[in-house]
């Protein structure tokens, strides 16, 4: 059942959890991150990125169509979130493509050209009922994010969300997006410490690369959003390395794509599982 962004915070906020959000490419990622929330009986948010609406030769509307009957037909809640904008047309389209949120990204601007710009886009998307996410740091490569230089101030983060009107921050704490190996250590004191500094929740971003234990640390010390992509693609295409290894002859795609569905639907299970407050995995 489709749910705005906001309500599945609200909810895990109020459970001592971490809403899952995860990045759909393909309209296989969104049937398998489906599959996987229903799989856990959990809350998913679908992330659809700038990055892959450029994918899909910069036309929205398909994929969103097609994510957001998925979302319609699923037994959980599901909210539909338009990932990474920088561009301000397809800020634009948001609204009128069924999403309920979307994270604008000036991070890569200077900070007052980051306010001003945010602050912008905001009141456009307040206009149009959308819930809004923002970025101050930088979560990029692995050397960047790794940084302490380039972390979240906590100070700054205070008068940047003050300025911008946002609702929601993603924070840089240690993690970096398209890491292929779970080796990220965040910065537990200083997502506590913005925690306590900004009153709206707090996005982890490139969560793939953080190990189970310093995620679910992550979620205790206040994160309220967790974005994980790679380790879909991850589970997708070593599923599909293994099935055409063992059948080389393979032509179809649906005898390929079929269990590589079902692995990311499985990560997202296990992924939802943890962040709504189980144990880590062994």
């Amino acid at each position: 059942m489709f749910t705005p962004t906001g309500e599945l915070i609200d909810r895990a906020r109020a459970t001592g959890g971490a809403a899952g959000a995860f990045n759909v490419i393909m309209i296989e990622h969104a049937e398998a991150i489906v599959t996987g929330a229903e799989q856990a009986g959990l809350p998913v948010i679908l992330q659809i990125s700038q990055n892959a609406v450029k994918f899909h030769h910069r036309r929205l509307a398909p994929i969103a169509a097609a994510a957001l009957s998925i979302a319609e037909a699923a037994t959980v809640p599901v909210a539909l979130h338009l990932d990474h904008v920088e561009d301000d047309e397809l800020l634009d389209q948001a609204a009128g493509n069924g999403f309920g949120s979307v994270m604008y990204d000036a991070s890569k601007r200077p900070f007052d050209e980051n306010v001003a710009a945010t602050h912008a886009a905001t009141k456009r998307c307040h206009a149009q009922g959308l819930w809004v996410e923002s970025e101050l740091g930088e979560v990029g490569g692995k050397d960047g994010a790794h940084a302490p230089g380039v972390r979240t101030d906590p100070t700054e983060a205070a008068s940047y969300v003050a300025a911008t009107g946002i609702d929601a921050l993603a924070v840089a704490v240690g993690s970096s997006h398209a890491m292929l190996t779970r080796t990220a250590t965040l910065d537990h004191d200083l997502i506590a410490r913005l925690r306590d500094a900004v009153p709206v929740p707090l996005v982890l971003h490139g969560s793939s690369g953080v190990p189970d234990h310093e995620l679910t640390q992550a979620v205790h010390a206040g994160m309220l959003k967790v974005n994980i992509g790679t380790a879909l693609n991850t589970a997708f295409t070593g599923a599909v390395r293994a099935t055409l290894t063992e059948n080389p002859t393979l032509v179809d795609p649906r005898k390929y794509v079929a269990p590589a569905r079902d692995a990311m639907a499985a990560t997202v299970a296990a992924a939802l599982t943890l962040l709504a407050g189980a144990e880590p995995r062994p």
